[in-house]
């Protein structure tokens, strides 16, 4: 059946792309997950018919549960309901996983890139960019054409084929030179605000990724630091309103960053 579905989802991503309707589709199976997953990364905000939505969602949910759903059970608390959890972030079963998005909000466009930003929009679906567009076009209604998400202001939306109920988007600081209090002051505000909507939103769990680590060259061990510090604060000047905060790493490197500064 879910090979079905992913013929069906193939053929019909191709016909909607005016420049690769032509494609020639692999046989292989791993081959025409990389050609669907390609053509959904390149599709830009629109509505499709519902009875390929429907087969897109019963395709993600299925694989979703072959990569394996992580409960917030399954995740150990190090201290004080904070946690350190290595692997792809969009198998949490939590109220919120965090995304480092861009100042346009609508995920990565580059095929099969390998940015969170990207799985996360590849697997919750084409209804996760459709929604992050509705909201940037009402927030150039109220603020000009030319608008773009600042640094370290969250964007809440639902999670659609994602285990977690919501994701929430924030753009973090890029190093482009030499890092300044400014930059870690941006950093600091991430991760705060982040958890002022899931206190606004009554989300009690969230996990976040290494915001502004990798491309945006903010340094590791300074940004988990960051990280750890502002979390810690914000809990205990919060205390009992937030029941999980996930670090999710994929490095070994700032899984055992995390794990001193945790320690």
């Amino acid at each position: 059946m879910q090979e079905q579905r992913l013929d069906f989802l193939v053929e019909e991503f191709k016909a909607d792309s005016d420049e690769y309707s032509d494609l020639q589709t692999p046989n292989d199976m791993e081959g025409k997950r990389r050609v669907l997953r390609s053509l959904m990364n390149i599709r830009m905000p629109k509505k499709i018919a519902d009875d390929v939505l429907a087969v897109q969602d019963e395709y993600l949910k299925e694989r979703a549960a072959d990569k394996g759903i992580v409960e917030l059970s399954d995740i150990p608390v190090i201290r004080d309901g904070i946690s350190i959890w290595q692997g792809d972030i969009t198998r949490l079963a939590v109220d919120a996983i965090v995304n480092a998005a861009n100042s346009q909000m609508l995920g990565c466009f580059v095929p099969m890139h390998t940015c969170i930003d990207n799985c996360i929009h590849t697997f919750a679906g084409i209804q996760l960019r459709e929604e992050c567009s509705r909201q940037m076009n009402q927030l150039r209604i109220k603020y000009g054409r030319d608008y773009e998400q600042p640094t370290a202001v969250p964007m809440l939306t639902d999670a659609y084929n994602l285990p977690a109920k919501k994701v929430i988007h924030i753009v973090g600081p890029i190093v482009q030179y030499k890092l300044t209090l400014e930059l870690e002051k941006d950093l600091a505000d991430c991760y705060r605000n982040t958890l002022a909507m899931c206190l606004e939103n009554g989300l009690k769990s969230v996990a976040f990724c290494c915001i502004s680590t990798g491309v945006f060259h903010f340094p590791n061990k300074r940004a988990a630091e960051i990280a750890v510090e502002n979390e810690q604060g914000w809990l205990q000047e919060h205390h009992g309103e937030m029941e999980s905060v996930i670090f999710n790493v994929f490095k070994d490197e700032d899984k055992s960053i995390y794990e001193k500064l945790l320690s």
